[in-house]
């Protein structure tokens, strides 16, 4: 379990796969209070072949640091793993808030990136009003419980309760500062009218039933994207792991350059 120390915050991350593989390496980067296992299916599937990264951001999983109050910082955080890696040009496949940071990425350094993906992500912090009613609530009910409420309402109907119950211990051990932190962070984040400097080649993978973020979000982005890719699959705002198999089957589609 390598680690790697980074503005005050020790960076648990894993670097997996034949160094001479296909293609560039991958870069998984999770979502506000997951961790880097939400992307076991997919590096389980791409590290048999090609080199893959990923991390846990600063505050989750088994990475230690507080909270920050920008994207922008996150994303530095993520670019020191790689430089230390000395990995210089990539993939990257952000889900939620990790589609924020990968586009933040993007944006400052186009040069390094070589192909984006983007599960259940926006360009633009907008809430939908339940999901802003529970943010605003927050600080009136206990923190197990603001978690499993807003884990809860991320997934699809029908998916099964006790893998929910699961995500929510998970994401019950991020720390509320973290949490509340990063919160402050995504609600500033607006790269929307920049997105047509990224030039890119990207693909944009949506869950139907996100309510998280809503699919209308996600293809007002898309429009703006120069060279886009949209996916919508049956599956609410917890894609890698409602639909694992389908996710990395349209992520190696996308990879090799075919068609469904």
């Amino acid at each position: 379990m390598p680690q790697l120390e980074v503005a005050g915050a020790a960076l648990t991350y894993d670097d997996e796969g034949p160094r001479d593989g296909d293609g560039v390496p991958l870069v998984f980067v999770h979502g506000w209070t997951a961790n880097r296992h939400r992307w076991d299916h997919q590096v389980a599937h791409f590290s048999a072949k090609r080199r893959v990264v990923r991390l846990d951001l600063r505050g989750h999983g088994e990475s230690g640091g507080a909270g920050v109050r920008t994207i922008e910082e996150l994303a530095r955080d993520v670019l020191a793993v790689l430089d230390h890696l000395k990995i210089e040009r990539f993939v990257l496949v952000g889900h939620s808030m990790g589609g924020m940071i990968s586009q933040t990425i993007a944006l400052s350094h186009p040069e390094r990136v070589e192909r984006m993906v983007l599960v259940n992500s926006i360009g633009r912090m907008t809430y939908s009003r339940g999901r802003g009613l529970l943010m605003a609530a927050s600080a009136r009910v206990p923190f197990k419980l603001f978690v499993a409420a807003n884990i809860q309402r991320a997934f699809a109907p029908g998916y099964p309760r006790e893998e929910i119950r699961e995500y929510v211990r998970a994401s019950a051990a991020t720390p509320r500062e973290v949490v509340m932190t990063l919160y402050g962070a995504m609600r500033a984040f607006d790269v929307l009218d920049r997105l047509g400097e990224i030039r890119t080649p990207t693909l944009l993978v949506h869950g139907y039933y996100d309510i998280q973020l809503p699919v209308s979000q996600m293809l007002r982005m898309a429009k703006a994207y120069p060279d886009a890719e949209v996916r919508i699959l049956d599956a609410g705002h917890e894609l890698p792991v409602e639909k694992p198999a389908e996710l990395t089957a349209t992520l190696d589609r996308f990879l090799t350059g075919t068609r469904a």
